[in-house]
């Protein structure tokens, strides 16, 4: 494929950003419940797909491998939430979700196979000139060459120029095939001008306002209603004192280790440095910093000229030896500005075109001015670095941590697992006093609790609490190291004694009340404001509060009330003048009397029509597609087309 991205085509757009190891068209993505199954699968299977009733007697099923569900979902919490990268259930759950969207784009693809929606190498040539870095891999409409091309796919994708181009066709096929299904979704112009006026009208309103936060101060039970309730939620209470049980354990930490923590030879960290040499190489970049003074996309030339002088003036200043980091600070118009105008390092690929030019070509220590799609750049290189792998010498701390910790772990859990077969023959306290460790038993402990002497006891309560009163001992981690354990007594979920549990009895009586006071209190004010046809004069007759809206929209946030259209749509049907019914706004009762009403005016409507037509055929579009999956995901489910190894999918919810 590489050698038609040679041709001279022009660029016309920017590069995509194409979506690795998810599902390709981005408004029909969801999780579909029940994929799952039973099917003889390998070991990296995670799924495997029958596209027609005859696949699986001929073995000719498409499967989405686990290595490939893993490293996608690796990849995504590594770039989302880089401190959850090492955590198994975090990693699970969205392996979890890719994996039930690789099916879908695997059922997708198999569904436009059948209608023949198909693309070419030239598709995804044209595709690639088109995209959102089309400027970067086509400079002035001219190809930057296959080794540049090649590292920009392995640095920004982590994935082979062969897979980058599959997954972008991909892309193009079930573009085309959303493209084919919703081709016949339609808007008429009444539909559209409505549209249009319902989502920019805009209203104000008095409205009058019931707390129930004060409505609840005034619900005070006597001991007889509240035992009384008690009594009549005996069911409720059965177990209201939840499980709780006594454990008994002995911990260490890293120190108790004998023989200490051990150290990694030489030879050791010489072998993890060959295995790793990978993960050493640095390319070619270069550190900088920037002022920018911004320019928006379609700017006029008079503010265009403005920023553009505003940029010299800040140069001059510069190179007459005024302090850059003082001038970022105060002129620069992004984030870098709160630290002196640092960018840090940057490769090539990461960054725009006319940007990245100079920042591997501008002298070291000059400072000049770069016009980009963001604005005026006042950019001064400060380090550049060649391509080149690091030695060992350089990393060897790194590598000494890593194996110190692999290490120790691998110790930590050989001890725990010795001390827990001396524990099985000899029991907690001989074996901890062997050891000269010391034996702590909890006092009754739910399962969402805490041991405080431990800093963290989330697995030996997880592990007690699946266990048996006089199981033999186990062990689990402790955030510090290890713990050995047993569970000493078992006390069952039961219901609490009327004293014991008053306050929670008193809350639990206000909170079935207020919901029924609070609708009869906005009853009752909206009845005296009817008859009195004065809502102020109600309002101070019941106690509410009376305010006044902004001019708002739909969308519009009214303070103690919330979103107009989602709390009280009715009110944009209303004429000046009109009374409200009772609404009921969550933790407040309302009654609104609209004051103003203004719609948009037909030339507002006229104006905005194409773009209100485009807004709601994409929507009814992504409807349409919805519905489309849906009845395919179902047929496949039905007729057992979806074959996942025991373990690999969970019903998503």
């Amino acid at each position: 494929m590489i050698r038609f991205l040679q041709r001279d085509n022009r660029v016309t757009k920017a590069f995509f950003v194409i979506i690795i190891a998810a599902a390709s068209v981005g408004m029909v993505v969801y999780l579909i419940p029940g994929l799952t199954g039973m099917g003889a699968s390998s070991v990296d299977t995670y799924a495997t797909i029958y596209p027609h009733w005859y696949s699986s007697i001929f073995s000719s099923g498409m499967t989405v491998s686990q290595e490939k569900v893993s490293m996608a979902a690796r990849r995504q919490v590594q770039q989302r939430n880089p401190q959850y990268a090492d955590n198994p259930m975090i990693l699970h759950l969205f392996e979890q979700q890719i994996g039930q969207q690789m099916v879908q784009q695997q059922i997708l693809l198999a569904e436009a196979d059948k209608l023949g929606v198909t693309a070419s190498g030239d598709d995804v040539v044209q595709f690639l000139h088109q995209g959102q870095f089309g400027e970067y891999l086509f400079p002035n409409g001219k190809y930057i060459g296959t080794d540049r091309y090649t590292a920009f796919v392995t640095s920004q994708f982590n994935m082979s120029v062969a897979e980058f181009e599959q997954e972008v066709q991909q892309e193009i096929i079930l573009r085309r095939l959303q493209a084919l299904i919703t081709a016949g979704v339609t808007v008429g112009d009444a539909d559209v001008r409505d549209a249009y006026r319902k989502e920019n009208i805009k209203i104000k309103f008095d409205y009058a306002v019931i707390s129930a936060d004060d409505l609840r101060k005034t619900i005070n039970p006597s001991d007889g209603d509240l035992e009384a309730f008690f009594k009549k939620n005996a069911a409720r209470y059965a177990a209201a004192v939840p499980e709780q049980r006594k454990i008994i354990y002995f911990a260490f930490t890293p120190n108790d280790l004998p023989g200490g923590v051990p150290q990694p030879t030489q030879q050791e960290i010489q072998q993890y440095f060959n295995a790793h040499q990978s993960e050493y190489s640095v390319p070619e970049q270069a550190r900088s910093r920037h002022i920018l003074i911004k320019v928006a996309a379609g700017a006029d030339a008079k503010t265009d000229a403005a920023a553009k002088a505003k940029a010299d003036t800040l140069l001059k200043q510069i190179k007459a030896g005024a302090n850059f980091a003082e001038l970022a600070k105060k002129n620069s118009e992004d984030s870098s500005k709160d630290a002196g105008g640092e960018l840090g390092f940057f490769k090539r690929g990461a960054t725009v075109p006319e940007f990245e030019k100079a920042l591997f070509s501008q002298k070291i220590g000059d400072t000049e001015i770069v016009k980009s799609q963001f604005g005026y750049h006042i950019l001064q290189v400060e380090e550049r670095q060649t391509a080149h792998s690091e030695s060992i010498n350089e990393v060897l701390p790194t590598i000494q941590a890593t194996l110190i910790r692999q290490k120790a772990a691998a110790a930590e859990e050989n001890f725990a697992r010795t001390l827990t077969s001396e524990a099985v023959k000899n029991g907690l306290q001989k074996t901890a006093a062997a050891h000269h460790l010391e034996v702590t038993t909890t006092p009754l402990i739910g399962a969402r609790d805490v041991i405080s002497a431990l800093p963290n006891s989330t697995d030996i309560l997880g592990k007690a609490f699946q266990s048996k009163q006089g199981d033999a001992p186990q062990y689990a981690t402790t955030g510090e190291g290890y713990a050995v354990f047993q569970v000493a007594e078992i006390a069952a979920a039961h219901a609490p004694a009327f004293a014991d549990w008053k306050s929670r009895v008193a809350d639990d009586y206000r909170n079935e009340q207020l919901p029924i006071l609070l609708s009869q209190k906005t009853q009752e004010l909206a009845e005296k404001a009817k008859n009195l046809n004065d809502l102020s004069k109600a309002a101070k007759a019941v106690g509410a509060t009376l305010k006044t809206s902004d001019l708002v929209g739909p969308t519009g946030q009214v303070p103690d009330f919330g979103q107009v259209a989602q709390v009280a749509p009715q009110l944009f049907d209303l004429k000046p003048g009109e009374l409200s019914g009772p609404i009921s706004a969550g933790r407040t009762g309302v009654v609104a009397k609209l004051l103003d009403k203004q719609e948009p005016t037909a030339d507002e409507i006229a104006k905005n029509f194409d773009q209100t037509k485009d807004q709601i055929l994409y929507q009814h579009r992504g409807e349409a597609f919805n519905i489309f999956l849906s009845t395919i995901m179902e047929d496949y489910k039905k007729h057992n087309r979806i074959r996942m190894p025991k373990g690999k999918g969970t019903p998503a919810t």
